[in-house]
């Protein structure tokens, strides 16, 4: 199952929605290489290069909701901070036990779903923050 960017992702914000690209495009790959039968030699590194990515969107995200005086950014904050976390244990998961089937469904659940439910909800919020006060 592969994430489609599509006009309902957008926030808006050219700066957040070229990283939520960059995201959705991770994630397509780790699932690309699972359903190739790379999953091992490819796995690892998208893993690393995701956890990585989202480390630093999430950091230029905030630092924008910080300027814009965000009422809501200890929350937003927190859903990040989970989304970091499922991914090291996905991730840890993944390291002992391969890429299973069950750890794609997990991936695709906790990680893509997540990602795409955030955006639409979380970060549509923030951009109409960012916009109306900056």
């Amino acid at each position: 199952m592969a994430f489609t960017w599509s006009p309902t992702l957008e926030t808006g914000n050219q700066t957040i929605d070229s990283q939520h690209k960059e995201l959705i495009k991770a994630i397509n790959n780790l699932l690309d290489a699972c359903q190739q039968g790379q999953a091992q030699d490819k796995v690892g590194p998208t893993l690393d290069f995701l956890i990585s990515y989202t480390k630093k969107h999430f950091a230029e995200e905030e630092a924008l909701q910080i300027r814009s005086n965000y009422p809501d950014f200890q929350n937003h904050r927190k859903l990040h901070e989970s989304l970091l976390k499922t991914v090291n244990d996905l991730s840890a998961d993944m390291k002992k036990n391969g890429p299973t089937p069950v750890f794609v469904n997990n991936f695709i659940r906790n990680v893509g779903d997540w990602l795409v439910s955030h955006i639409k909800k979380e970060d549509a919020k923030v951009a109409a923050h960012i916009k109306n006060n900056c």
